[in-house]
């Protein structure tokens, strides 16, 4: 079995996966703008704004990033992201850390910003929640400029439409992490944890009338970092991923000595 093939069966990011909807919505009581702040989590030092113009079915996202963790051994490290929905409508706190190992995992953010909605991938990639541990169709590299037309299924826009659709932006650089990062993840074991927590995460909420102008360049436009990782083999990805966590640790063995 290929590896992005058991990306796909593998639990996504721990949110159940379940099938919602792919059909396009029936109603359009979703419809205008929305804007997030992306706020960091787990100490990851990125920040940045997500916005979202809805008319009918059709959304245009478009996610501003910086800071997130940059590569591995030369190769830019990707970051899956989302729309997170029908849960608290919010982002962890340091509290949400239950196990107490210094990382908020995504299975421990869950209960706060919820499943996955819609994958926030590269070009005509996979949109559902299928697709959200497709490394090869996530933006990546430590900035993200991101720009995106496709239709929202039902699911996220009455979550949209209730004020409980969450952005998520997944993906720590293990060296800058706990211990516990360089660790195996409780969700996709062949990872270590830092790459499958969460970085960034904002709430999306009603943006002024007239929506907001986000000056970004189309994704097909400026070339982004994610359409160039389209172009690498999943499983070398993978394989660069998994061995994050030696990395890591020489690392920090070259550091202490």
């Amino acid at each position: 079995m290929k590896k992005s093939a058991l990306l796909l069966v593998a639990p996504a990011l721990g949110l159940g996966m379940v099938a919602l909807s792919t059909a396009p919505a029936m109603a359009a009581h979703a419809e205008g703008s929305y804007s997030a702040m992306l706020d960091e989590l787990n100490n990851s030092g990125a920040t940045g704004e997500a916005w979202i113009d809805v008319e009918g079915a059709s959304a245009t996202v478009t996610i501003n990033a910086s800071g997130l963790a940059a590569e591995f051994d030369g190769a830019p490290y990707p970051h899956v992201q989302h729309i997170h929905i029908a849960a608290q409508g919010s982002c962890p706190s340091e509290a949400a850390d239950t196990n107490g190992d210094g990382i908020i995992s995504t299975t421990e953010g869950a209960p706060f910003y919820g499943d996955i909605g819609t994958t926030l991938s590269v070009g005509e990639a996979d949109k559902t929640p299928a697709g959200g541990l497709d490394l090869a169709a996530a933006p990546s590299g430590d900035t993200i400029t991101y720009e995106e037309t496709f239709d929202l299924d039902q699911a996220t826009q009455d979550s949209l439409a209730d004020g409980s659709a969450v952005v998520v932006v997944h993906g720590l650089d293990p060296a800058t992490q706990p211990e516990a990062g360089t660790s195996p993840s409780d969700l996709v074991p062949e990872l270590p944890l830092a790459a499958t927590s969460p970085a960034l995460c904002g709430v999306l909420e009603v943006a002024p009338a007239g929506g907001v102008d986000t000056d970004v360049t189309t994704v097909a436009a400026a070339g982004t970092e994610g359409s160039a990782l389209g172009a690498v083999a999943l499983g070398g990805t993978l394989a660069l991923m998994t061995a994050a966590g030696v990395y890591v640790v020489r690392r920090r063995v070259v550091r202490d000595n």
